[in-house]
């Protein structure tokens, strides 16, 4: 891979991971309900588990939606529903600023599970295979995950982090309750526009 390419690839990884999405959504509102130490688990799941879909989607599972198309609509319905579900969970649950255990964070295989769901993540490994991947060699599918991992951990953390400074004006169980409600009408949002 020559340098303009990395170059190329670490933009466009750098773009990718900070805007929102349905992962840094709820990077977001976990950090805000239960800080970022207890939202550490939920990065480091991101940070594994989109890699693994890089490599594997590097490594051939691409052309399972080439030949079969309707996989494709089947995986965007079952994503939709999917962080419906969580929408819903998030706007439910109860921050533990006040030592109440309502907001339960995404441990780190849950966050890694995820990564196969949501839609952000499918366009963006996607797009980084079809348009970083030229040569086809294996060489470049493990450059191309191991950029993504190093910018991910440091764009993950800054949604966290930024959740996290929502806790000073959070400091009742209204103010939190109607938090979730934005967090999760976003998360929803995102979801839809990745469809």
């Amino acid at each position: 891979m020559e340098t303009q390419q990395i170059i190329a690839l670490v933009t466009f990884a750098f773009v990718s991971t900070i805007t929102p999405g349905p992962n840094n959504i709820m990077l977001m509102t976990s950090g805000a309900n239960v800080g970022f130490t207890r939202t550490l688990p939920h990065i480091l799941g991101i940070v594994f588990g989109f890699n693994l879909m890089i490599v594997a989607v590097g490594f051939g599972l691409v052309e399972i939606f080439n030949y079969y198309p309707m996989a494709h609509s089947v995986l965007q319905v079952g994503c939709i529903g999917y962080l419906l579900y969580l929408a819903i969970k998030i706007a439910v649950s109860r921050s533990d600023y006040n030592k109440s255990a309502g907001y339960k964070p995404l441990n780190f295989v849950a966050a890694a599970n995820f990564q196969w769901v949501n839609p952000k993540a499918w366009s963006m490994a996607l797009s980084a295979i079809s348009i970083y991947n030229i040569s086809g060699q294996w060489q470049e599918v493990i450059i191309i995950s191991l950029i993504f991992a190093i910018i991910n951990i440091p764009a993950a953390s800054a949604w966290a982090v930024t959740g996290q400074k929502f806790q000073s004006i959070l400091t009742s169980q209204t103010s939190v309750k109607y938090f979730n409600y934005g967090m999760a009408a976003l998360l929803l949002i995102s979801a839809v526009m990745m469809i």
